[in-house]
């Protein structure tokens, strides 16, 4: 009977983690679970759990990987990992060392694009109330796109056409692939720096969700966002939807369409004028028409026929004034000329002379008091007399009570 080997802890995990990754099927396995605990380290590793119904598993995905993700893993999402099995052998416990993930059911692009969306509603990049106008007869239109595709030739054929006096400038850019975001980022900033332009048209022809990938990059929404020149978001084909839709000014269903919404169709305008110039002719002709029946009315007046009508006019109407004005000064004189009669006739019929020259006598003091009783003088008192016609100087020789 041989001897049996003793491992030692450090052995039995490395001789475990030789035998797991000695077996093909787990140097490349997909596992389908639900993420569970997604934790992020400062490393930029990410270390979660796959589980179901009755099993977890430890799973870790360090950040060379994780920078591949297209969207953010979160827990309670249903998710396929890619990766193989292993043992670290410190914890003596197998894990999953994850390569890649992906939503289970639906596509990583489209999970990234919802995940976005939310993330920019909250934050309040949608809301109407931080919408531009568009300028409704722009002189300069900036187009960020590229110059190879035919969206290009589209818009600048039809911006002639429409509206031949506006400027077109185009920024080309990369419109796919990883390059293409910072490029239009740069462009949409150095429009603006510049202000090279009074509205934006930024986009491309249709494609893929790959092909228009650059369109939903959070850049780019944040430059549309800062503009501060109106931007027209043109992305693909009507049913095409991006995140510089729900961002930008306004949203095109093409970047045809994109054209017809930067400028006015020259068409119309040319209806609008002759229009407004035949309501001002009309206008113009109705205002001289009653402009010169009012003047005919005027020169048929007596005052522009004869002028020194009115002056005439107002010398009678002068000569009128003054005789009212006399005779009421007149008639004020009289009243007041009899009102005064009757006083002086009262007043005169209440004077003391009258009295004395029917035969009475006033007799007075030195100092003129009227004398009413005997009390008043003394034996020896000088007193004066008035008469009717004139005043006597007396002595009191006595008294008789």
């Amino acid at each position: 009977m041989s001897e049996q080997h003793v491992f030692s802890v450090t052995e039995l995990n490395g001789f475990i983690k030789n035998v797991l990754e000695s077996v093909p099927h787990l140097s490349n396995v997909l596992v389908r679970g639900e993420l569970s605990n997604y934790k992020i380290y400062p490393s930029g590793h990410h270390y979660f759990t796959l589980k179901d119904g009755d099993c977890s598993l430890k799973c870790v995905m360090f950040k060379g990987s994780a920078m591949k993700l297209q969207f953010r893993p979160e827990s309670g999402m249903q998710v396929i990992a890619a990766g193989r099995v292993t043992v670290y052998p410190r914890d003596g416990a197998y894990q999953l060392y994850c390569s890649s993930l992906s939503a289970d059911g639906i596509g990583d692009l489209y999970v990234a694009f919802e995940q976005l969306k939310e993330k920019l509603y909250r934050e309040g990049l949608f809301d109407p109330a931080h919408k531009k106008p568009l300028p409704q007869y722009p002189q300069r239109i900036a187009i960020i796109t590229s110059s190879a595709g035919a969206a290009v030739h589209d818009m600048i054929r039809i911006l002639r056409s429409r509206y031949p006096l506006s400027k077109v400038l185009l920024l080309p850019v990369r419109v796919q692939g990883v390059e293409a975001p910072p490029e239009i980022v740069g462009a949409i900033r150095y429009a603006n720096r510049h202000k090279l332009a009074d509205v934006i048209i930024t986009g491309r022809g249709g494609g893929s969700i790959e092909d228009l990938w650059a369109f939903n990059d959070e850049r780019v929404a944040r430059a549309i966002f800062a503009s501060e020149i109106p931007v027209i978001s043109a992305v693909g084909h009507e049913p095409d939807v991006t995140i510089a839709d729900f961002v930008a000014d306004k949203r095109a269903s093409t970047p045809s369409n994109a054209a017809e919404l930067a400028v006015p169709e020259q068409k119309d305008l040319l209806k609008h004028l002759q229009n407004a110039e035949r309501s001002l002719t009309k206008n113009t002709l109705a205002a001289m028409e009653k402009a010169e029946q009012k003047l005919k009315a005027m020169a048929e007046k007596r005052v522009m026929q004869d002028p020194m009508a009115f002056v005439d006019d107002r010398r009678m109407y002068l000569d009128n004034v003054q005789q009212r004005i006399g005779l009421t000064a007149q008639r004020q004189v009289n009243g007041q000329m009899q009102r005064f009669t009757r006083l002086a006739a009262s007043l005169d019929a209440l004077s003391p002379l009258k009295v004395l020259g029917r035969g009475f006598a006033m007799a007075q003091t030195e100092d003129g008091t009227v004398l009413r009783s005997t009390a008043q003088v003394h034996t020896g008192d000088k007193i004066q007399v008035r008469l009717g016609d004139g005043s006597l100087d007396c002595t009191v020789d006595h008294k008789k009570e």
